[in-house]
């Protein structure tokens, strides 16, 4: 049987899709072949003309994800600047939907434990997230990268935070507290 041009490559990207979901949404630990080929639309087998294993999934998947948020990242800051970054990224909407939020604030403790090759593209991800956020901040910044660092990192940990204690008015707290520390961190520089 021969099938239409295009139709593995559709395979893959639904495959790295719905990986790239449920590892946000379950972990990678959590996340089984199975269940990803399931919301795939595909059968177990189907994974291997495409990925040798789970962690070449994890590996793709991933990498994907974040160069789709650095892109979302791009897009947010070109039309509203680090302000408006700050506040769709530490929104309530995005604390609640970890499937199709931050890969970094939903995978980050399991991306620690990843192989040190795996680790360093993913370091190569994040440091492509942090210059968007430092070239986003006016010419002559002093620091900018650093600041742009500063606003990475409080971003994601707070994230995770309120993630962590969802529900409560805490988790509220948290994100406003957060969106204001990241808003005085640019603010001298706006």
């Amino acid at each position: 049987m021969r099938y239409e041009k295009g139709r593995k490559d559709e395979s893959r990207r639904r495959i790295v899709e719905a990986a790239a979901a449920r590892f946000r949404g379950d972990g990678i630990a959590a996340s089984g072949v199975a269940a990803i080929m399931s919301d795939a639309g595909l059968t177990n087998g189907a994974l291997y003309p495409h990925f040798q294993s789970k962690a070449e999934l994890v590996r793709e998947s991933v990498g994907t994800a974040l160069a789709e948020q650095s892109r979302q990242l791009q897009e947010t800051l070109a039309s509203g600047g680090p302000e408006a970054a700050i506040d769709t990224y530490l929104s309530a909407a995005h604390r609640d939907n970890p499937g199709t939020g931050c890969t970094l604030a939903a995978l980050l403790p399991e991306l620690a434990r990843q192989p040190p090759e795996a680790r360093s593209f993913y370091a190569e991800r994040l440091s492509a997230m942090v210059d968007r956020i430092a070239a986003a901040l006016p010419p002559q910044t002093p620091n900018a990268q650093g600041i742009a660092l500063a606003v990475q990192a409080t971003l994601v940990g707070a994230l995770q935070l309120a993630r962590a204690v969802e529900g409560t008015e805490l988790s509220d707290r948290i994100l406003a507290a957060a969106a204001d520390a990241a808003r005085a961190l640019v603010a001298p520089h706006q």
